[in-house]
């Protein structure tokens, strides 16, 4: 952690250390059982520890911390079944929420996801791993966004996180361009209209968790 991130703007000092500590999080740099202490982490951000302490609760209701007997909070473990559970349940869902949002796509719906796959790339060329799972989040996100389901978007938004973990802490940053690329290809059916193509190359994408889980 560095007091230079104290250049944030978020609302208020407990905001500014929650979304610090979770970027940290969610990037593998403070990794599973790393012990948050909030004596120290006001000493590093200069403030009371007041908004450290909410900070944290916030972080343990998203499940990212856990308190720890005579160790205080710890960055959570995530286990494979979590994993397997999280993928079989996107795989059972997600095509779902395309082929909804195919029956409602707009040209501005296709145009939001060109411009994710531009960042996409150009979070490549700056070697910008945690813009690129953030981006990879937002084009998902957007077929339980549009398929007019609010139960699927609020599960998507309980498991976004869990998944941002799983892609930082097993290391799959995948080379090149190849997240882009496979987004590119999913997007080019979607844009021919052919639904059952897209639900198909999109459930098999889902696939690759299985090399780390079983």
């Amino acid at each position: 952690m560095d007091k230079a991130q104290n250049a944030l703007t978020p609302t208020s000092l407990s905001e500014q250390v929650y979304l610090s500590l979770k970027k940290q999080i969610l990037k593998g740099d403070l990794p599973p059982g790393h012990r948050l202490i909030v004596m120290d982490i006001a000493k590093i951000y200069d403030i009371s520890q007041a908004p450290v302490r909410e900070a944290l609760e916030r972080l343990k209701q998203e499940g990212l911390i856990v308190g720890k007997t005579n160790k205080g909070s710890v960055v959570a473990e995530i286990t494979h079944k979590e994993i397997r559970d999280i993928y079989e349940l996107r795989q059972l869902i997600e095509g779902y929420a395309l082929r909804e949002t195919m029956k409602v796509m707009t040209p501005q719906d296709i145009e939001f996801l060109e411009q994710i796959l531009r960042d996409m790339k150009t979070a490549v060329d700056e070697n910008d791993s945690y813009r690129l799972v953030e981006l990879d989040m937002q084009f998902h996100g957007h077929f339980y966004k549009r398929s007019g389901n609010d139960l699927f978007l609020g599960i998507w938004d309980g498991i976004k996180t869990k998944i941002m973990r799983f892609i930082s802490v097993t290391n799959q940053d995948h080379s090149g361009y190849s997240i882009p690329n496979s987004h590119a290809e999913l997007l080019g059916i979607i844009k021919s209209g052919n639904i059952d193509e897209a639900e198909h190359k999109l459930i098999r994408g889902l696939d690759f968790y299985k090399r780390y889980t079983n």
